[in-house]
């Protein structure tokens, strides 16, 4: 089993501390994601961004976690077998999780790399597959955390702040 951990630097050395202390969510949203669902693909990211929305949260916040939800929602889609979401919110704060049914990513190291793809012909002939989602991902939380095993399912945290 492979770990990965990213913070944006105000949150450097916090991360595991941060996402163990987080109180009980204000309301929590679930979400299936079906293989190669690419018509139903963006749907769960359309109705996260809309619920923080009807929060009030402020437009920079919506569009990054927009794009951070939208990767790893097409992640799912395009290279696993299928996956949920759980999506939990806080007063400052969301906490998203990714959970696939695998294959899992040999070397996350190098699936962070800009560039490095492991889609298929379908999956790129779809225009997905550039080697960009994880990238935008961490470009695009403040915590990112992601465990994986080759063969076995991939789970990926993102906690995106509001303030």
């Amino acid at each position: 089993m492979s770990e990965y951990w990213f913070s944006q630097p105000e949150f450097e050395g916090k991360a595991l501390e941060l996402l163990n202390v987080l109180p009980t969510p204000e309301f929590v949203q679930n979400f299936e994601l079906d293989e190669k669902d690419f018509i139903n693909a963006g749907k769960a990211a359309a109705k996260i961004k809309n619920a923080l929305k009807q929060l009030g949260v402020v437009p920079a916040v919506l569009r990054r976690v927009a794009i951070a939800v939208y990767e790893a929602e097409i992640n799912i889609i395009a290279h696993s077998k299928g996956g949920k979401i759980k999506c939990s919110y806080y007063h400052n704060c969301i906490l998203i999780v990714f959970d696939d049914y695998g294959p899992g990513m040999e070397d996350i190291e190098q699936s962070i790399f800009p560039g490095y793809s492991t889609a298929d012909e379908l999956v790129r002939e779809m225009g997905f597959g550039a080697g960009m989602g994880l990238p935008n991902i961490k470009k695009n939380c403040d915590i990112l955390h992601i465990i994986s095993e080759k063969g076995k399912k991939t789970i990926l945290e993102i906690l995106i702040y509001f303030g």
